[in-house]
């Protein structure tokens, strides 16, 4: 993208007037595995990512996201305990694409699903 893009798109990355404003009144305390750089404000009361790619917010993981929306003060790595073996990492959103899930009656997997087997019955306005 050429710096007209970057001047007027908001929603694939940062513009420069967010790269500016980041610079002169924020200050870098962290980056995650994505890529995404995490900013605050000189005195503490706002904090903001600056996303690597497009601005997708379920590409912030859990614990930057509690960072981002004041859970605790200390960043992820020092407040927050690490990961245990069976804990696996974060992924994105996937609705949207292939690796959505699409349970058995969904058009997309065929709009068929199995007979209800219960003992429900309709209600009738006669009976």
């Amino acid at each position: 993208m050429g710096l007209f893009g970057k001047i007027f798109t908001w929603w694939d990355g940062a513009t420069i007037g967010t790269l500016l404003f980041s610079a002169w009144h924020g200050r870098k305390v962290g980056e995650d595995a994505v890529g995404n750089r995490y900013f605050e404000s000189k005195d503490g009361a706002k904090r903001w990512v600056l996303y690597k790619g497009a601005n997708d917010a379920a590409c912030v993981s859990p614990d930057w996201h509690g960072w981002l929306h004041h859970s605790y003060d200390g960043l992820p790595a020092d407040v927050l305990p690490p990961p245990r073996d069976w804990q696996s990492g974060a992924s994105g959103n996937p609705t949207g694409t292939a690796a959505a899930y699409r349970p058995a009656g969904a058009l997309d997997s065929g709009g068929k699903r199995a007979a209800a087997s219960s003992d429900y019955q309709a209600w009738a306005p006669d009976a």
